[in-house]
């Protein structure tokens, strides 16, 4: 996850904060829209923050 931020906060010109709240913005939409991939995405992006 941390290799996304970075790339939000370089092409997109987010702050670290911003980027952070919006892969976990995306995160809880994939899982809301898309329970049986919660696994998944808990994999990809960590559980946590």
């Amino acid at each position: 996850m941390k290799e996304l931020i970075e790339k939000l906060k370089a092409e997109a010109g987010l702050t670290e904060e911003q980027a952070k709240k919006g892969v976990d913005t995306i995160k809880q939409y994939v899982v809301e829209k898309f329970p049986m991939l919660e696994g998944a995405v808990n994999n990809v992006f960590g559980g946590d923050n």
